[in-house]
């Protein structure tokens, strides 16, 4: 049964459900009665026209289910922006590439505090598979930097070859993922399956490539997992990141997420995992509520990523937290120019600050990693607080 904290849907959007839920029970049928996680995950979230970011309800901001950093205050973007102006100024001028630009808000001000502080950027690319965010991008730009949209392109692939800024905020946390638990008898993986009330999720021996392999070999770093302990492994993030590594001819990568550390990731007594679901601002633990209805998401293994990016040829430039990458990259100085007479204003900026700042609040929970191939800089987000030894 539904969380009755949880807000029910409107008859419209139960029945746009209840077709990818049909759509999914099919393909449990056509898997044999057991569909791997991963692949369930995948048809909630992108199902042409039915999953959560290909279909048309609003995600993002006050009416729809979760608040990112951008549209928080545009003080994050103008943080990514003077890190990104320092790369291009590194690299003699290129291009950006945002990866799932959600509402625009993030490019929106990234534009315009790049203009602001002359820096040599040729093009603003967004590879975004949501053709309603597409949408919602443009109005975005257009109405806070009409002036700039003729350089701005939006991409259904990666390019063959890039030379700039490639940037994701909350990107790898809606790869899908492998789900695992330690059984008596060995690892067992999780599926989807259906049962008298529809959806279940069901545990199994497991048979998606790489997973146990992948497992054994966290279990080698930090030590045996004990029984009855669950977790996920993002399987994508390697593919992904070496199709990035091969585009990227020379330039960095900037990726901001929540998510640890391996070795805090895959801690003893983080033994349900992090699998988390966002539903008109609640978070519950339930990925096969509503499907279509509720974005699912996992924390990011931030030692992978960096493995990963080194496998695919790229550096480690740097790791830290939100709260040390923004204080350097400037916050405190965009706070300063902001300069607002409005005293409610100013208490709206000071409570963002806050927010994207405090350990209770985004502060220590999301995290910057940054990779390059070609320069060689010491990146001003990182000078901060560089935490790189404990990936």
């Amino acid at each position: 049964m539904p969380d009755s904290s949880l807000p029910p849907p409107s008859p419209d959007a139960l029945a746009h459900s209840e077709r990818l839920r049909a759509h999914i029970m099919a393909e449990i049928a056509a898997a044999g009665g057991l569909l791997p996680f991963d692949r369930y995950m995948e048809l909630a979230l992108y199902a042409p026209g039915l999953g959560y970011y290909a279909a048309g309800a609003r995600k993002l901001g006050p009416e729809g289910d979760f608040v990112t950093a951008p549209e928080i205050s545009p003080l994050f973007g103008r943080c990514m922006a003077a890190q990104c102006a320092e790369i291009l100024g590194a690299l003699g001028g290129g291009d950006l590439l945002e990866f799932g630009a959600g509402t625009g808000a993030l490019a929106a001000e990234m534009i315009a505090t790049l203009e602001r502080l002359g820096a040599a950027w040729q093009e603003y690319l967004i590879l975004e598979p949501s053709p309603d965010l597409r949408e919602r991008q443009r109005v975005t730009l257009v109405d806070r930097v009409p002036g700039s949209l003729c350089r701005v392109r939006w991409l259904d692939r990666l390019p063959d070859v890039f030379r700039g800024v490639m940037l994701g905020n909350e990107v790898l946390d809606a790869f899908p993922v492998h789900r695992f638990r330690i059984g008596s008898d060995g690892v067992e993986e999780g599926f989807v399956t259906t049962g008298p009330r529809g959806l279940t999720q069901a545990w199994a021996p497991a048979c998606s490539a790489g997973l146990e392999t992948a497992l054994r070999a966290i279990e080698s770093a930090y030590g045996a997992l004990p029984d009855g302990y669950c977790s996920e492994i993002n399987g994508r993030l390697a593919p992904w990141l070496a199709s990035v590594g091969a585009a990227l001819q020379r330039g960095a990568l900037l990726l901001v997420d929540y998510g640890y550390a391996a070795a805090e990731y895959y801690h003893p007594e983080r033994s349900a995992g992090t699998l988390l679901c966002h539903y008109r601002h609640h978070v519950h633990a339930d990925p096969l509520l509503w499907p279509g209805l509720q974005d699912i998401t996992a924390s990011v293994d931030f030692t992978a990523v960096a493995r990963a990016g080194e496998a695919a040829g790229l550096s480690l430039a740097g790791y830290t937290t939100q709260a040390a990458f923004l204080l350097g990259t400037g916050i405190d100085r965009w706070v300063a120019e902001s300069d607002l007479e409005d005293v409610v204003a100013h208490q709206r900026l000071v409570q963002a600050v806050r927010t994207l700042t405090l350990p209770a609040e985004m502060g220590e929970r999301f995290k910057a990693i940054g990779l390059t191939r070609g320069i060689d800089l010491a990146w001003r987000g990182f000078s901060f607080r560089d935490l790189r030894d404990r990936l």
